[in-house]
Parts: structure tokens; sequence; C-alpha cells
């Protein structure tokens, strides 16, 4: 009967996916390839009324299967992708750029660069309107291709120094593709997204034809702009612009306090940190303190010498003036029950002085005055440091032992 025939093809396309995602995952390209192609011949040979169109399955799954088979050949993947083209109208610019992505991973920029022109002169009535998204994406890569161009020529200008930019054809078509890249860069930023790579190119334009004022209102839009997504890089990008053109203080704080908010262990944090010390108010020492011990909580900081070394300068500071040590106790307080297993073990104090002494030192500072001279972590290198008759480790040991009661009044 009909109604069997439906359910027997059902069961039989679902067994066959479940072998060509196995098989895939085992990374058996030949055997997923069969699978697949037997796949395809059961959709043709399906003697049921329900139209079957060309699934997305066979197109992602091809695709995958032909960038890893040890015998596909770009002409062949070339050959599927128009098929999928060809077929699969309601996706045909996403195949487009799947295949432009392809093409460009293989180093065949003027490929890519071809089928997306064509992709931009697509029209199919309705279907174009719907895709509309996903054209001003084909677009965008377009303008990244133009600026790619771009930033060929101005090199090659540059190495040639004034008599290259006298030469006035070559400098005119420099010109050419910065207007067309500069274009479809600027459209894509108009929609809401995770647009880094292409705000980079488009600011890096405009920064050289000294556009600033521009380049600056794109950053800022592109950090601060409630509609598009939150974004660490965003921040990023407006603190490198700024601190390059060398606007006051207060525009690299704003820009890197958001970021701390976002990724408390961003390696652009101990600059933060830094900064704010050097300030005159004592708010922004008490938020240089919170953030370098921020820093400190991630594992991927653990032996970032730069950190510990901060951390240190500014603890004793505070230690040598006595002023401000409830700083350091609420820092301490919620941090006390796992950062000695975390950073001040006997163990790690072993390999820290084996494999980093400065990093062994910076890390004593810190153990000795947060948990006195008893502490593992600073007997050990402190023993070390003074066995091996370095100066500053017999300083570091005096030191703590002179400061002690400040454990007493940090521990509580």
């Amino acid at each position: 009967s009909s109604h069997e025939h439906k359910l027997n093809f059902r069961k039989s396309k679902d067994a066959c996916l479940n072998y060509i995602q196995d098989a895939m995952l085992q990374k058996q390209w030949k055997r997923a390839a069969e699978f697949l192609t037997f796949y395809a011949e059961a959709l043709e040979k399906d003697f049921s009324r329900e139209y079957m169109g060309p699934s997305e399955i066979i197109w992602r799954v091809g695709t995958e299967i032909l960038c890893h088979h040890s015998r596909s050949s770009m002409k062949e993947f070339n050959s599927f992708i128009e098929q999928m083209k060809t077929l699969g109208v309601k996706r045909y610019l996403k195949v487009c750029l799947e295949h432009v992505f392809h093409l460009l991973c293989n180093g065949l920029i003027d490929e890519a660069y071809q089928n997306l022109s064509l992709a931009e002169s697509w029209r199919f009535g309705e279907q174009a309107a719907v895709q509309d998204k996903e054209m001003k994406l084909v677009q965008a890569y377009k303008g990244l291709l133009d600026y790619y161009s771009w930033s060929k020529q101005k090199n090659t200008l540059l190495e040639l120094g004034q008599d290259g930019f006298e030469n006035l054809p070559v400098e005119q078509e420099m010109h050419s593709y910065f207007r067309k890249a500069a274009v479809n860069l600027k459209e894509i930023l108009k929609i809401p997204g995770v647009w880094d790579l292409f705000v980079k190119c488009y600011v890096d334009l405009l920064e050289f034809y000294g556009d600033d004022k521009e380049a600056h209102q794109v950053l800022h839009e592109y950090a601060y702009n409630s509609k598009f997504p939150s974004n660490p890089n965003a921040h990023v990008y407006l603190y490198q612009f700024v601190k390059r053109h060398g606007e006051p203080k207060k525009s690299l704080i704003s820009a890197l306090k958001i970021l701390h908010d976002l990724v408390p262990s961003h390696e652009l944090m101990i600059d933060f940190s830094t900064m704010l010390q050097k300030s005159k108010k004592r708010k922004k020492h008490r938020l240089g303190l919170e953030v370098i011990f921020a820093v400190l909580d991630y594992a991927g900081c653990k032996e970032n010498v730069k950190a510990w070394s901060c951390l240190a300068r500014q603890m004793k500071q505070i230690v040598i003036s006595e002023k401000h040590l409830d700083w350091i106790k609420e820092e301490w307080n919620p941090r006390k029950d796992w950062w000695p297993t975390f950073h001040f073990s006997r163990y790690l104090a072993k390999r820290n002085w084996q494999e980093n002494e400065n990093l062994s030192y910076q890390k004593a500072q810190v153990a000795g005055i947060l948990l006195g001279k008893d502490c593992k972590y600073f007997k050990y290198v402190s023993h070390q440091g003074c066995k091996a008759q370095v100066k500053r480790f017999r300083i570091l040991k005096k030191f703590v032992n002179k400061h002690s009661p400040v454990y007493l009044r940090i521990s509580g």
C-alpha cells in the first residue's frame, strides 16, 4: 500500500542517514560517500506521490565529504556545488557563499571573486527578496576581496616610496578598489551582528585616507550600539584606535572598563590595572586592585609573569604605606579558600622555580603577604632563592618577616 511504502521509505532513509553520520564521525569518508550515493538514489526512486526536492542534508553532507575525501578534486567539488545551486533555489546564496569559502581556503581568490560577482547579479523572483541578508553577505565578502586587492596595491606603492604614488594609473586603480570595498563594507555594518573582520578592514581603509573621525564613529557605533550583540572585540578595537590616536586616558579607561565586565581575564586587563594605578583618584586605585585579582582567577593567567608582577607591585605599595589594607582583605576573603591550592601549593612552587625564576619571585611576594611567612609556596621559593644566593630573595624574605602583622590583619 502507499502508506506502507511511505513508512518503509522513511525508515530506510533514516537508517541511511544514521550510517552516513556514523561514517563521518569516524572520518570514514569513502564509506560516507557510498551511503550518500545510496541516499540520493533512494530519493530518486521514491514512487510516492509526494515531491521530494533536493534535501539540504545532501548539500551539507556532500560538501563535508568532498572537502575531506582523499580522491576528491576541485573539479568534482565545483560540479557538485553547481548542481546544488541549480536545484536549491531557496538556498542559492547560502550555497554560493559555501562555494566561495571553499575556493578561498584553496587560495583561488580570483575564482572566488568571480563567483561572488555572479551571485550578486542573481535574481529569481520572490526568492531574491527572501535572501536579502545572504545577498548583503555576498556583497560584504566581495568588499573584503576588494580590500585585499587594495591592500596589495597599497603595499606595492609603499615599497616604491614617493615614486610609487606618482604612478597615476596604479594609484587610480588602488582608489577604485578602495571605493568598491568601502561601499560594501559600510553596508554590512548597518545590520546588527558580529562583523569583526569587516570592521577592521573598513577602519583600515578610512584611517589610510585620513578619515579618522568616520573611523572613530564606526568603532564607537560597533561597540556601543545596543542593537548589536555583546562583543568584547568591539571594545578592543575601539581601545586600540583611541590609543593609536593619542586620545585622553578617560577614553582608554572607558573602553577597557566595559571589556573588564565582559572578559575579566583579557590580556589587556593588566594594562588596564596599571593605568588605573597611575590615576590620582583613590577610587581608580581600588578598581585597579580588583581588576588584577580578577585576572588571576583564571587558569589561563596562572603563569602570567606580567600579571603577578602587577599584583605584587600594587600590594607592596599598600603594605608599605599601611593604607587601604582593607582593599586587600576584601579581595582576599572570597579567594582564601581556593587560591592557596590553585596558586600557592608546594608542587607549583617547585615547578615555577625550575621553569621561571622571575615568576616564582613575583608569586612568592604575593603569597608571603596573603598567607604569611609559613606559606608553603613562599617558604620553598625564598629558601631556594637564598640558597642560590640571589639578593632579591633575601630582601623579599626580610620584607615578609618585617610585615608579618599585615598578614594577621588581612587574614582576620
